[in-house]
């Protein structure tokens, strides 16, 4: 089968389509027929290095996968071959006491198709029964491939992490990013001000017609000041960074007494600069959040699919431009979702 790899890691350059092997089924799997797989950042730390590869070369990421079965086990219970499916991305071993406890992203053993194993990128996957949802007929592949590591990282970071309110202020950093694009829609269904910090007038614009109440141009000046001054000085009361270590210490002075900073990335490096006293004086919350339980995710997909929550797509590039794909990612250029279609 034809995939999207690389044999040593490095940038956009390094990914080539190549001839590898088709997966076999094992026990309680299907192998799904890919349509459409959506790009994340973690795409490119795996491509750049960042984290150790176990698997080795070849490797091919892409864990947001929408396709169609092509063949089912005898053991599978819930598929057949010709259903339309959406992945759950996260892998566990359902054994541990935190899967046990229903906590399935906390899990000992916890990965990410794309990362821990090799990914949708290809045209066929090999996928346990438990990462498969069924897909409506009014969603497009590549609206489905656009939704599950986004709406679920910003699902739990949010609802179940940071438990926002009605009311609340909160502020989205790197707002034009896929997490961040389903945070705006999953803040504001939840009755919040959103403020929002995004690279260019044109993203602002975007940003602002998803949602947000008031998005910030990041090289206009000193948002953080701007940021102040649209709370009076009070501060917001919760803030979702993926960016790390570059805002690390601005996101903490911008929360008020009490509030929360989720942190769910760090495309900009791991050590942040924390001052204890401002943690403990103001009664600061720092939370990490990490993708989503299998319950959170039924409860986000419920919402898409009731087109309540909408993905957003940036650009759709063919497997054989995959390349291409990875190199807008990596310039930052896209506003939402950068998608991979397999045609085959």
């Amino acid at each position: 089968m034809k995939a999207a790899v690389f044999y040593e890691h490095g940038g956009p350059d390094k990914i080539q389509v190549a001839d590898v092997p088709k997966p076999q089924p094992g026990r309680g799997q299907a192998i799904v027929n890919v349509k459409a797989c959506g790009l994340n950042h973690f795409d490119l730390q795996v491509l750049h290095g960042w984290t150790p590869l176990e698997w080795g070369f070849p490797f091919w990421g892409g864990g947001d996968i929408a396709g169609v079965v092509a063949e089912a086990g005898n053991d599978l219970e819930s598929f057949k071959p010709g259903d339309k499916v959406i992945v759950n991305p996260g892998l566990f071993c359902g054994r541990c006491e935190y899967c046990i406890a229903g906590e399935q992203s906390l899990c000992v053993n916890y990965g990410i198709i794309g990362d821990t194993i090799p990914g949708g990128f290809a045209e066929f996957i090999a996928l346990d029964e438990s990462n498969l949802m069924r897909l409506p007929n009014d969603i497009s592949f590549e609206e489905a491939a656009a939704v599950p590591l986004v709406f679920q990282t910003a699902w739990r970071a949010l609802v179940t992490q940071a438990q926002i309110r009605a009311g609340e202020d909160i502020l989205i950093l790197g707002a034009s990013g896929g997490v961040a694009t389903a945070a705006i829609q999953i803040a504001k269904l939840a009755g919040a001000r959103v403020l929002a910090v995004t690279s260019t007038a044109q993203k602002v614009q975007q940003v602002q017609k998803l949602g947000a109440d008031i998005c910030l141009n990041r090289n206009e000046g000193d948002y953080w000041s701007t940021l102040a001054e649209l709370t009076n000085n009070r501060g917001v009361d919760v803030v979702l960074d993926s960016i790390g270590a570059a805002t690390w210490e601005n996101s903490l002075n911008s929360l008020a007494k009490g509030g929360r900073l989720i942190t769910i990335g760090r495309t900009t490096g791991d050590i942040g600069k924390t001052n204890l006293k401002l943690v403990f004086w103001n009664q600061l919350r720092i939370i990490g959040s990490t993708m989503a339980n299998q319950k959170e995710f039924s409860d986000v997909m419920k919402l898409v699919f009731q087109h309540r929550l909408r993905p957003v797509i940036d650009s759709v590039f063919p497997l054989e431009q995959a390349h291409l794909a990875y190199q807008r990612l990596d310039n930052g250029e896209q506003f939402g979702k950068v998608i991979i279609t397999i045609n085959n």
